[in-house]
């Protein structure tokens, strides 16, 4: 069975001169090759297609796939993660991951705090800026918490974005609407322990991978699990552990709630963070969650309870297939 693979490679977006911030959400060949590594280990034969571009050429020129492993950031616009899931449904082609509206909405925070809160998870409070003006009417109590709108892998998430006043909040939210072209999220502070959730499947069958707790260290940056906290060298400023068992569980709990009212498929991660009293609270979602074996968040879960990567891996296919019953026969 042909299994398409799309993907964004970092190296060649730092060839065209962009910098490693900018190109932080995409992949290393080592990444996309322990995929494809792992689906001819699961008895499939997988395709390198590449960018949303290079997924159109090969469409229009009449190449098919039975399935499609999308791993695809996207580049442009805040429903860029939907792209490659568009194109594979216009063209009836089925996908591993989560589909087009889900894609769209978990990238834009805002929307997706809007769909969980709806749906009873508890998530803190919050507001957006999509001008420097919008500052001024903000009433939420400080400290507040400020990153983009619609970046992943820590993005304009540094030691300035916990903000304790209003002069404060206007100086970073202009930097950001500056830096990123795209409103601004603005969230009651929470200064309690974090987590990193990780759950396969899809709709009842969704459970639970495992939990993490990110745990700062002398050398950890500002006050949230940021862009310069999640790079290659992190163990100076952060230790990763197995969440103890009562914060696992309640954490699993709101992470597994926010997962099935926003309909992901397949697998991902949820990050949670507590308030003062403990209480855990949606932060976010990544429906398509790093995979760099040894280095991702999903894959460091995956090895704390004895989880190979092909065998992580063989769980979002047999997610995806028994999704797609027609490809058994």
């Amino acid at each position: 069975m042909r299994i398409g693979v799309t993907y964004d490679l970092k190296s060649d977006y730092l060839a065209q001169g962009w910098s490693e911030e900018d190109a932080a959400e995409f992949d290393s060949e080592r990444t996309i090759a322990a995929i494809c590594e792992a689906l001819v280990a699961l008895g499939l034969e997988p395709v390198r297609i590449g960018t949303v571009k290079r997924l159109a050429e090969r469409l229009v020129a009449g190449e098919r796939w039975d399935g499609v492993f999308n791993f695809c950031e996207g580049v442009k616009g805040l429903a860029r993660e939907a792209q490659v899931p568009a194109l594979l449904e216009a063209y009836d082609i089925p996908y591993v991951f989560s589909d087009t509206l889900t894609l769209a909405v978990s990238l834009d925070k805002a929307m997706c705090k809007r769909i969980v809160r709806d749906a009873g998870v508890p998530t803190p409070d919050f507001a957006v800026i999509e001008t420097p003006a919008d500052a001024d009417h903000i009433d939420l109590p400080y400290p507040l918490f400020l990153k983009p709108v619609a970046e992943g892998s820590g993005k304009g998430v540094d030691r300035n974005s916990r903000v304790e006043d209003a002069a404060g909040l206007k100086a970073v939210a202009a930097d950001l609407l500056k830096r990123f072209a795209q409103p601004v999220l603005v969230e009651t502070f929470l200064p309690g322990r974090e987590f990193t959730v990780g759950i396969t499947g899809t709709g009842a069958d969704a459970e639970v991978l495992g939990v993490t707790e990110i745990v700062p260290l002398a050398g950890y940056v500002g006050a949230g699990y940021g862009y310069e906290n999640k790079q290659e060298e992190w163990e100076d400023k952060l230790a990763i552990e197995l969440a103890p068992p009562e914060f696992a569980d309640a954490a699993g709990k709101v992470a597994l709630k926010a997962w099935r009212a926003l309909r992901c498929r397949d697998g991902g991660r949820i990050d949670v963070r507590c308030d003062a009293s403990g209480r855990p609270q949606f932060i976010e979602v990544n429906p398509l969650a790093g995979l760099n074996p040894g280095f991702s968040d999903l894959c460091l879960i995956a090895e704390f309870k004895g989880i190979s990567y092909n065998d992580l891996i063989g769980r979002f296919m047999a997610s995806f297939f028994k999704r797609n019953p027609q490809l058994a026969s």
